[in-house]
């Protein structure tokens, strides 16, 4: 299956460190999905059937390479399987809130195959970073 996921929500986390999934994107990943670490400082949210692909990736590395093996563990260590409740919210673990810095107000955006979970102040520093000269620049060295 493929998966399309766009889009920019702003939600809260509340004292028991749960969040409402956009509605838009919960119908794409339906009511149980993983959460793990993402890069550049956020959370990365994958459908079941996109996480299956992935773990399948991460499997094939060789276990001989240090990089591979820190690259699993990465990914893997702070894995969750989350489920939607009734509300359409899911409970981040502490853990993985602590490892991005998420603490009240999030930004959930929608990148391609997979969701991403921001703290807010680290997607306004993140975003002020970029210019759309330099995204231009970055499209053309990859053939897009």
């Amino acid at each position: 299956m493929s998966y399309c996921f766009c889009g920019e929500y702003q939600h809260s986390v509340d004292v028991k460190g749960r969040m409402i999934i956009p509605q838009k994107f919960r119908e794409i990943l339906g009511t149980n999905f993983v959460v793990t670490r993402g890069l550049d400082g956020c959370l990365s949210v994958y459908p079941m059937e996109a996480w299956e692909v992935f773990t399948q990736k991460l499997k094939s590395l060789p276990i001989s390479n240090s990089n591979a093996r820190q690259f699993v563990r990465y990914f893997m260590a702070g894995a969750a399987e989350c489920e939607l409740d009734k509300q359409g919210r899911i409970l981040i673990p502490q853990s993985l809130r602590q490892d991005v810095g998420i603490t009240k107000e999030v930004v959930v955006t929608g990148v391609g195959e997979r969701v991403e979970i921001w703290a807010v102040d680290k997607w306004e520093k993140y975003n002020s970073t970029l210019t759309s000269d330099e995204i231009a620049l970055n499209m053309e060295s990859l053939g897009i």
